[in-house]
């Protein structure tokens, strides 16, 4: 990796830069007083066996760990008393939030710290949106389906990180100081919906199809030293495409990883995730976004797609976005889309403003978004619709084709797959006419059969950090539709009399994605009638996003203490209806006769040495493979699967240089033999940084094997021979 310098800044714009700095200067002398703390734990979930979340593929199924998966949590009060105003903003490695996920936590932490002091209202969880997390934590059926049920292990691995991320966060609440910075940065994603977003009457406003912003706000303590930094930049966990097997934090959790390594050292140092600086890449409206920078193109041809359908030759399966890795590595893509990040995030540190001092205060609701009344601006009402799911919902995306050749930008149903679709609920007249023109594939909001298929239910929020205001949404927000929903919230802020017009330009709004619960897609209405893949899966028809603006209009009424707050429903728990197919325990491990675990298949290639700092090819990936066990039988939170170290003869010690927390390791678990289901084989992979100190060098395997009769698992050790790194020829 490079670490950020100075020409970083040049990513950002004159005038932002030149402002922020003045203000900076100016604010050096009186920093803004608020309490503080931050928290970070691990949260992976099971790195085999199990379904991955976002590409909705069967096959898509967890076989090894490329990056863990983390929990950062902010909190942020007027006082460290627990009955002060206060928030908590947690920001995690998973594909979306969840509201049993939510409802757990609560419950967790009101017993650890208290009641009342974490709440529905001032906790927000949100999903960074990385595809290469785990499914089967979601209490619908529609997220189940193709993980075959709900995943107990799972489930329990987020809410234990979770916990522990807010309890680390609470209990390190100081009095610190909080600055902002925002800068457009650009080649980092791009609209995979460009055509429909040319149909919003308001494109032409805007210079760019993509929010190009990222807004960033660092924490310091009373010392002036930084503990951590929560940004929002609109981009997809979609780097990594659906044939990864590897649980990972996708680009967001390179950005997070490489900018606290620049505060807090790399693993030699201190072990990822257990360094006081915390920096978390937050989602936003990444709706429509994509950070397959290089575009959609036809496989078979290498042209570009059709731009209306993204088909190729009437095909969706064979149009897929790559890109900006070399010959379509995904990994390097996350890389580079990561470094980009963290990049640009680098240099808002160093050029961050003081942020006004302000009230920390928060509002929350849930909304029944099936049935909301909206006003058009016509003067006319319209509703919202009970859920449903279009044909284009079935097509994917270009970050993701999906199967049986649907394709995006459909209007119309075919006798097939309404015949298909009916045997689980044909939809009423006045539900199509509701949805229209989205053509019901799925009408999901009529189905009970096991439980409930999808949201109706769902939590809005609105935190206030000064003049900083989060808008939290259970959905993906398009480009257009966050735009739209932050002006909003901008103007009515000062209309309302919470902020005094006097300081209107001091505001700013942004959006925390895929928080608290999940309610799929929310396009603009003239999107929605393009229906591509994200209208598809607006499922509460045409009028979804002038029901949530509506919804935050009111939400910011009742901050300003205009409206008291209404009754409404609350989700379902549906936790003790969940079907799960696969048990949380490992059956048995095998071995192959004579062999034991631990043991070398294939060991490593010592004989030449490797070069810090080279690109990742079949030299010079350093790799060793090991007779294995399930890795379900120890999460190993907290720890790790794998180390590789470096031989001290001063100290004649191993020293841990790297492990699978790290961008350049890989755990790989494989079953190699269909005849042998309880056999298994591990590969440890690294590719030695630039930053790697040359010397000599193993590979360390840490698994655990589960007894076929006694059903308990016994930790063993797996120990390549040594390799020789050597330093850049540069």
């Amino acid at each position: 990796f490079v670490l950020w310098d100075f020409r970083a800044l040049k990513t950002l714009s004159m005038k932002g830069l030149l402002s922020s700095v003045l203000v900076f200067l100016a604010a050096c002398s009186s920093a803004s007083a608020y309490y503080v703390g931050r928290g970070i734990a691990d949260m992976t979930g099971p790195a085999s066996e199990v379904n991955m979340m976002g590409y909705a593929l069967p096959s898509q199924i967890a076989g090894g760990l490329h990056m863990r998966q983390f929990a950062r949590a902010f909190v942020f009060a007027d006082g460290v008393e627990d009955d002060s105003s206060r928030i908590a903003y947690v920001s995690c490695d998973i594909g979306m939030g969840s509201d049993l996920l939510n409802q757990w936590v609560v419950e967790k932490l009101s017993t650890e710290i208290g009641p009342n002091i974490y709440t529905y209202d001032n906790l927000c969880i949100s999903g960074t949106h990385t595809h290469s997390g785990l499914a089967g934590y979601l209490q619908y059926v529609l997220f189940q389906a193709t993980s075959f049920g709900w995943f107990d292990q799972t489930f329990q691995a987020y809410v234990d990180g979770v916990v522990a991320a807010v309890v680390a966060a609470h209990n390190d609440l100081q009095a610190g100081s909080l600055s902002i910075a925002q800068a457009e940065l650009e080649g980092s994603n791009i609209n995979r919906s460009p055509t429909s977003y040319l149909l919003n009457p308001d494109a032409d406003d805007y210079d760019a199809d993509t929010d190009l912003n990222m807004l960033l706000l660092r924490m310091d303590n009373s010392a002036g030293e930084p503990m951590g930094a929560l940004n929002w930049f609109a981009v997809h966990g979609t780097s990594l495409n659906n044939t990864n097997r590897l649980i990972s934090s996708d680009n967001r959790g390179v950005a997070g990883y490489l900018l606290e390594q620049q505060y807090n050292g790399v693993t030699e140092t201190v072990a990822h995730g257990k360094g006081d600086f915390v920096a978390a890449f937050a989602s936003t409206n990444l709706g429509d976004v994509s950070p397959n920078t290089d575009g959609a193109k036809c496989i078979d041809t290498g042209l570009p797609c059709d731009a209306l359908t993204s088909t190729c030759n009437g095909r969706n399966e064979l149009c897929i976005a790559f890109g900006p890795g070399e010959n379509g590595d995904m990994f390097q893509s996350a890389e580079i889309i990561g470094t980009k990040q963290y990049n640009h995030a680098a240099g808002l540190m160093e050029a961050t403003s003081s942020l006004p001092d302000g009230p920390i205060s928060y509002v929350h609701r849930f909304a029944d978004m099936s049935n909301q009344t909206v006003t058009l601006d016509d003067g006319t009402t319209a509703t919202t619709c009970p859920s449903a799911m279009g044909y284009a919902f079935a097509a994917g995306t270009t970050d993701g084709p999906g199967a049986f050749n649907f394709h995006q930008a459909t209007n119309e149903t075919t006798p097939f797959w309404n015949f298909i679709s009916d045997i689980l609920s044909t939809p009423t007249p006045e539900q199509i006419a509701c949805q229209a023109p989205k053509p019901i594939l799925l009408n999901v909001g009529a189905i009970a059969r096991p439980y409930q298929w999808d949201a109706d239910v769902v939590p809005v929020q609105l935190f206030r950090i000064g003049t900083l205001f989060i808008a939290v949404v259970p959905a993906e927000f398009t480009t257009m539709a966050g735009r739209r929903l932050r002006n909003m919230i901008a103007s009515r802020v000062v209309s309302s009399g919470i902020i005094d017009e006097a300081d209107a330009d001091q505001v700013n709004v942004v959006i925390g994605g895929l928080a608290n619960s999940y309610a799929d897609y929310v396009t603009t209405y003239e999107e929605y009638q393009a229906q591509r893949y994200e209208a598809a899966s607006t499922i509460f028809g045409p009028h979804t996003h002038q029901a949530y603006v509506a919804l935050f209009e009111s939400l910011v009424d009742e901050m300003a203490g205009l409206i008291p707050k209404p009754n409404a429903p609350s989700p379902p728990d549906l936790y003790n209806k969940q079907l799960q197919a696969i048990p949380n325990e490992v059956k048995y491990d095998s071995l192959p006769t004579g062999s034991a675990f631990g043991q070398i298949v294939k060991d490593v290639n010592n004989s030449m040495p490797y070069t810090a700092g080279a690109n990742a090819t079949a030299d010079t990936i350093v790799s060793a493979t090991f007779q294995g066990a399930n890795p379900r039988a120890d999460l190993k939170q907290g720890s790790t699967f794998l180390t590789v170290e470096r031989y001290d003869a001063t100290t004649d010690a191993w020293i841990v240089v790297a492990n699978d927390a790290d961008f350049a390791t890989k755990f790989i678990f494989t079953r190699p033999l269909k005849r042998a289901p309880h056999e298994s084989n591990v590969e440890i992979q690294w590719v030695p940084p630039a930053y790697t100190t040359p010397g000599t060098h193993r590979l360390h395997y840490y698994g655990d094997a589960t007894s076929k009769m006694s059903g308990t698992s016994s930790p063993f050790e797996g120990i390549s021979s040594t390799f020789e790194v050597v330093a850049p020829s540069n």
